[in-house]
């Protein structure tokens, strides 16, 4: 695939080796002749930025949109799934390292247009197309294309995100964007700094504007024993997530051991469900244990009644709802079907 000129990026001056500003995250890379942005898969040749990875995935396969994982949004159904290489956070524990620490070239790519993707998807009899497995901000103007284009073609789309996507990005994609998973890596700006590179408060701004938007949005929680699972800041995590919508499906998701925190045990079972107690605290709907098959926290339930509404095992899903309503008190669920 030809080398395609960056959105959203902006020019320092005139001359010829100017330096440009990329705008699509809130790294706002300052990127210099010949240089690249974090992410290395942005490079400026003689004052203009190009994309070096774009219709290029590492990855891509139908999944069950529950993998995303969304489980307040068409449950059920099969998502298109593509992901490329590279990413614009580092994380330590990152559990698709391979293809989020890669360069191109240093693994296969395959090429997939659009045009192909959404036919790739309908030949699988997908509902809609997700951008996921690394992070889909650094693929800004393939995953736009696609969005557009899947959209135009009856199906729906999916970020799934590390939240640092820049507000004028999230405003050009929004209008094809049906849903939104925010992977929240720790509530604090220390954690962020130290093991992803980054910074929380993009992030925070991230899933207000998501909201705002009327997209709808789904939280993840990775809880690290020894890094982001104190009381205190699953607390506070759980207050602040209350604060923008009681209404918000959220996932506390177990970790196990990857690429460099091989030494970190995996989550134990009580420290998340204390979490999944806390947030139910703090008033949250609707809480989620994830990687934990089989547990009772992977079903929905109605917050008024306590109705099983949704039975899941290993993606498997067993829907007693019909409509976005309980069927034993009536109460309205926050649930696209």
């Amino acid at each position: 695939m030809p080398l395609r000129e960056a959105m959203l990026y902006k020019r320092e001056n005139e001359n010829i080796n100017a330096k440009v500003r990329c705008n699509v995250c809130a790294h706002q890379c300052l990127i210099p002749e010949d240089g690249f942005g974090i992410c290395r898969t942005r490079q400026n040749r003689t004052g203009k930025l190009y994309t070096l990875i774009y219709a290029e995935a590492s990855s891509f396969n139908a999944d069950p949109v529950e993998k995303k994982p969304l489980y307040h949004f068409y449950p059920g159904s099969y998502v298109f799934s593509l992901g490329t290489i590279s990413c614009n956070f580092h994380c330590k524990h990152c559990q698709n390292w391979s293809i989020s620490t890669a360069r191109l070239g240093d693994i296969q790519t395959f090429t997939i247009s659009p045009e192909e993707a959404v036919r790739r998807a309908k030949q699988a009899h997908c509902n809609g197309i997700a951008w996921t497995y690394n992070e889909p901000t650094i693929w800004f103007e393939y995953t736009y294309d696609c969005a557009k284009l899947a959209k135009a073609e009856g199906l729906y789309t999916v970020y799934v995100t590390n939240g640092y996507i820049s507000e004028e990005a999230l405003n050009e994609i929004a209008p094809f964007l049906d849903a939104v998973n925010v992977d929240v890596k720790a509530f604090s700006d220390s954690f962020y700094k130290r093991v992803c590179g980054a910074r929380l408060e993009p992030v925070l701004e991230t899933c207000k504007r998501v909201l705002d938007k009327q997209i709808h949005l789904e939280l993840t929680y990775l809880i690290i024993p020894g890094y982001n699972d104190s009381r205190e800041e699953i607390r506070q995590f759980a207050d602040w997530v209350a604060g923008l919508s009681t209404a918000i499906p959220l996932h506390f998701s177990r970790f196990y051991p990857a690429h460099l925190m091989l030494d970190v045990p995996p989550t134990r079972i009580e420290t998340l469900e204390m979490a999944h107690e806390l947030a139910k605290d703090a008033g949250i709907e609707y809480v989620y244990l994830g990687n934990i098959p089989g547990h009772q926290y992977e079903n929905t339930y109605c917050p008024g009644c306590g109705e099983l509404l949704i039975l899941r095992m290993d993606y498997r899903v067993k829907r007693r709802i019909r409509s976005p309503r309980c069927p034993a008190c009536g109460r309205d669920i926050n649930i696209i079907l």
